[in-house]
């Protein structure tokens, strides 16, 4: 792990913070909106909370590493570590399988329910994509080992 300055990313998190509180000035102010304007405060909420605590813990981290580079090593070694690694892929395989399931179930939930067909066909269209991105990912790997 390269041992940069943190600023950057102190900086990408002020402008997190800017979009954040946008997003809560136009939803204060907009009460009344019509079309994107009725959903765009709460996108901006969204987005700019999701960059700012990302960001913002990234800048921590990094500020940590860098007082203590010998943590910043051991960090680096536990994760190239094979058997972390196996960990990792092996928990996400799980979180795939239960997703698969999950997927399934609010489709036909969905589908019952009678929600609007573009939105149902939203989500029949993202779960086809995952499972066209297994298959073609678990022949990419049979071929090469």
């Amino acid at each position: 792990m390269k041992l940069r300055n943190a600023g950057r990313y102190i900086l990408i998190a002020a402008a997190g913070l800017i979009v954040f509180v946008t997003g809560l000035v136009l939803a204060a102010i907009s009460r009344d909106a019509d079309g994107i304007m009725k959903t765009l405060p709460f996108i901006l909420v969204g987005v700019g909370s999701g960059i700012f605590g990302g960001n913002i813990g990234t800048a921590l981290k990094k500020k940590e590493m860098f007082k203590h580079p010998e943590a910043a090593k051991q960090m680096e070694i536990e994760r190239r570590d094979e058997r972390n690694q196996a960990i990792s892929a092996k928990a996400k395989a799980r979180v795939f399988d239960l997703m698969i399931y999950i997927f399934a179930a609010i489709i036909l939930a969905f589908s019952l329910m009678q929600v609007d067909l573009p939105a149902t066909l939203t989500l029949v269209a993202i779960y086809l994509f995952f499972i066209f991105a297994y298959v073609h990912y678990l022949n990419k790997f049979n071929r090469e080992m």
